[in-house]
């Protein structure tokens, strides 16, 4: 990737070859600047480490939070889920409007959102108010994202460049994760909770700042400006979703089989249909064109992200809540626990984003989630002594380096033989599996692991088994390890998924990018 000045996004350039563009820039049909490539991919990365981070950096402090604003252990959740579901619901629209409006122009509406968002979040004295700025950040990601991907698949072309490119976006993507637990354990620990919203304010500031100076404005035909918008659509499917998230953990009071459960899934299931059908029949200007998965590497790819969302997400959930609930370790001390996942994380990507070129995207798709599922289901064996070196450290790095090892080439998969127009689309889905498969699945495992807590709690002081400390810590570890087992479970189906995407895909990482 050279350091020599690039056209970002969609502006057009009129200039002779060999002036470098500058003599092209002053005769754009629209004002822009024009920059290194390594400062508009840096604006790009900051964007989307912002959306990364904010999910996971709460997870270390979420007992302060309850402490501080009376959240019940129901409740608490939702503090995660109110961002990741409004991030997953319209993260397809936020796709859409940047191919509508321009890439800068979304990206910086994004970040002015979030950014907000996370000031009134540091400031909230209620629990409806935090929950609420939550979500309202998890809008401003959704719209935010996609724009990041798509100014680097506009901006550098198809080849080496891209997928270095890529490669920087999918580890600070993938670090991201990994880093806000880390982070937030030294926020909580050394300030308080709230400055892991507070933190997003000057980080935002100054990213605002650069991408309006160094970002392509664009050039959106009268046409595509009067699109409409699938905003039916967008609520349809966020609907759904938490719908289906709220009936799986309803089921943790009440039961599968109970009729409030049912009915909750049965609803979720008519909405996500209903979604499904009015994409196909109803809306004028498709928020997901059903079309768009005629591709069978964007298909497989979205599968592979979903298995690598639910485990990633579930891993950093309940090793948080086991360092600190069995092991007794402090928010610091757990925060600096995450630190080897993140060079894991960050190491795979490079790697993968090196060699993907040579071998394809289809052996990393294959042998990510597979050394994922090997961490998770060593992870499963950590117990109520458990010492971190010797139980959690080779574990929890095989995990992340898995995720790591696939995250350029899902992110290659997905956007490769995508026409140039629905870029942001297709980078809306593929980041939209990876939200889905978070929230579902992470809803999905806590119930595993509250059922079987729960279940051991009920038995051991009906037999008048350990004291009341350590019988909780026995049934903790058993809950969480249980939801390891399941966790590589779906890494192991995430692998599966892979094998469907052909050998010779449409367009390879150093081809012409193949349009349909």
């Amino acid at each position: 990737m050279n350091n020599g000045p690039v056209a970002t996004s969609e502006s057009k350039t009129t200039g002779t070859p060999g002036d470098g563009g500058r003599n092209g820039a002053a005769r754009t049909t629209t004002a822009r600047a024009l920059a290194p490539e390594w400062l508009v991919l840096a604006v790009a990365c900051v964007g989307q480490f912002m959306v990364v981070l904010d999910v996971s950096i709460v997870n270390v402090a979420l007992p302060s939070i309850r402490r501080d604003l009376g959240f019940s252990e129901a409740g608490l959740q939702w503090v995660v889920n109110a961002y990741t579901l409004t991030f997953a619901g319209f993260l397809l629209l936020g796709g859409r409007v940047a191919d509508v409006f321009g890439s800068r122009r979304i990206f910086m509406a994004g970040l002015g959102l979030f950014t907000v968002a996370s000031m009134v979040g540091g400031i909230s004295q209620s629990q409806d108010m935090l929950v609420g700025a939550r979500a309202l950040q998890g809008l401003g990601a959704a719209v935010l994202a996609p724009a990041t991907l798509t100014i680097l698949t506009t901006t550098f072309a198809e080849g080496a460049p891209r997928a270095k490119a890529m490669g920087a976006w999918s580890a600070v993507s993938g670090a991201g994760g990994a880093v806000g637990a880390l982070l937030g354990g030294l926020l909580t620990g050394s300030l308080s909770w709230r400055w892991i919203l507070f933190i997003n304010v000057p980080v935002g500031i100054v990213t605002m700042v650069a991408a309006g100076l160094y970002l392509a404005k664009g050039d959106r035909s009268g046409a595509q400006r009067r699109a409409s918008l699938d905003l039916p659509g967008a609520v349809i499917v966020t609907a759904g979703l938490t719908t289906l998230v709220y009936g799986i953990v309803r089921s943790q009071s009440g039961g599968w089989l109970a009729a409030g459960t049912l009915g909750t899934l049965a609803a979720a299931v008519l909405l996500l249909a209903w979604f499904v059908v009015h994409e196909a029949r109803v809306a004028a200007v498709p928020l997901m064109p059903l079309r768009i998965f005629r591709s069978q590497s964007l298909s497989a790819a979205n599968l592979v992200m979903m298995g690598l969302g639910a485990s990633l997400f579930g891993t950093w959930f309940f090793m948080s809540l086991y360092l600190q609930g069995v092991l007794h370790y402090s928010p610091l001390r757990t925060g600096f626990a995450f630190f080897p996942q993140t060079v894991a994380i960050i190491v795979g990507a490079q790697v993968s984003s090196r060699l993907v070129g040579r071998i394809g995207v289809r052996p990393f798709l294959i042998g990510g989630p597979l050394l994922s599922a090997a961490g998770l289901y060593w992870l499963s064996f950590a117990g109520v002594h458990g010492d971190y070196w010797s139980r959690l450290f080779v574990p929890s790095v095989l995990v992340t380096l898995g995720g790591g090892l696939a995250f350029a080439p899902v992110a290659i998969a997905a956007t490769s033989g995508v026409a140039r127009a629905e870029a942001g689309l297709a980078s809306g889905l593929v980041t939209t599996a990876r939200q889905v498969g978070g929230a579902v699945g992470l809803a999905a495992l806590a119930t595993v692991a509250a059922g079987r807590t729960h279940a051991l709690v009920a038995l051991g002081t009906a037999s008048g088994g350990l004291p009341g400390p350590a019988l909780m810590a026995s049934a903790l570890t058993r809950g969480y390890t249980d939801a390891f087992d399941w966790a590589a479970v779906i890494s192991v189906g995430a692998a599966a998924a892979a094998l469907a995407i052909p050998r010779r895909r449409q367009a390879s990482v150093d081809g012409p990018v193949a349009t349909h």
